[in-house]
């Protein structure tokens, strides 16, 4: 692909993840569920979960029905768990789709096996044990009456049983043990009964790698399979591979005189002859107004962008690369000769996390997948 061709665009290494995704199931010795929502975090739904499965996932897991119905629509027939919120009116949609859904309460089951019964098929559903994340699920203390309602209920497979860890990507793993414990108080409950799904899963991307009690029958791998740390705290291991670059090119240099202003309100003016570039890179496109924060390579050199980010260009100051020209590569994620600059890197840099980096950026920058 011509650098010329496009002003900024995403490179994604789809053999980065199958590497990736193979090595969680080999250091988990688990079945791996890949966690392709918010368009596979930034890096593409269906090709993503295509490479995921090449490396031998079992499952997909996505935030919401659109997302699974997009799958589905490219003919991937894996087993898809939606792990939040589905509209009851759209459960009927799941069901004929195959999608497994997710419930909490006796309302979403009514719902459920309503839309079963209208849909002549089994309802696939999973049920979330709120174990201390205090967002989606139901009590531990109701998790064994609700069970026994489920298995009760006509026309629903109870396929799976699940909770989400709020801490296991700290050093300190005393929340997420604890969660851990009251999951298998659950888990112990329900078999007494003989209560036992077919699929349990706990294990996030960090405490399927940290973690070994918490990997059950399934680990649901997001993060990692993109190759980008689950914390500061919690590093994977050195061999698992970056999936996407972020790049554009230099559409005009110039040297501006001193006492010039750069880009809206002159946030910074020019002290000497400086040389300033344009790049055709903003913040509809990901890139956050971060004043005097953001850095980009230019000519294998860590060069800064100066005056304020705007919707689709910003501007560099270039007296570092003397030889810097238009039409020249710039990496605002990636590699570029020695240097590098990764997704942690920019995520400090704008005070968020690696995850919030990918999934922002816009659907507007055109993604090439190798």
């Amino acid at each position: 692909m011509p650098i010329t061709k496009y002003s900024t665009w995403i490179n994604i290494d789809l053999t980065a993840i199958e590497h990736n995704v193979t090595r969680l199931r080999y250091l988990t010795g688990t079945p791996v569920m890949a966690v392709i929502k918010a368009n596979g975090y930034g890096h593409g739904t269906v090709p993503v979960a295509r490479a995921a499965l090449r490396a031998g996932a079992q499952w997909l897991g996505v935030a919401r029905l659109e997302e699974a119905l997009e799958l589905r629509a490219d003919q991937i027939t894996s087993p898809i768990l939606v792990l939040g919120y589905t509209p009851p009116e759209r459960f009927l949609e799941a069901i004929l789709e195959g999608v497994s859904i997710t419930i909490w309460g006796s309302k979403q089951l009514l719902s459920v096996a309503r839309a079963a019964q209208d849909a002549h098929a089994k309802a696939k559903i999973h049920l979330k044990i709120d174990t201390g994340m205090s967002r989606l699920g139901i009590e531990p203390a109701n998790a064994l009456s609700f069970a026994q309602e489920i298995v009760n209920t006509r026309d629903v497979k109870f396929e799976g049983i699940f909770t989400h860890y709020a801490r296991a990507d700290e050093l300190d793993q005393v929340s997420a043990l604890e969660q851990e414990s009251i999951f298998i108080q659950v888990l112990g409950d329900l078999a007494r009964t003989g209560i036992r799904p077919e699929f349990v899963h706990a294990a996030n991307s960090a405490a399927a790698l940290f973690q070994p009690n918490s990997r059950f029958s399934l680990v649901r791998t997001g993060i990692a399979i993109y190759g980008l740390h689950p914390s500061a705290e919690r590093h994977l291991p050195v061999d698992f591979q970056a999936a996407l670059e972020w790049k554009a090119v230099l559409s005009q240099v110039r040297i501006l005189p001193p006492a010039s202003g750069v880009s809206y309100g002159h946030e910074y003016i020019t002290r000497d002859y400086e040389r300033i570039g344009t790049v055709p890179v903003g913040y509809a496109d990901g890139l956050r107004r971060a004043s005097g924060k953001n850095q980009v390579l230019v000519g294998g050199v860590l060069v800064p962008i100066v005056g304020r980010v705007c919707m689709d260009q910003v501007s560099v100051q270039l007296d570092q690369v003397p030889n810097a020209q238009a039409g020249d590569e710039v990496v605002i994620i990636g590699s570029q000769g020695e240097s590098r600059i990764t997704a942690e890197q920019v995520a400090n840099r704008w005070g968020t996390i690696n995850y919030e980096v990918v999934c922002g950026l816009s659907a507007r920058v055109p993604r090439f997948y190798h």
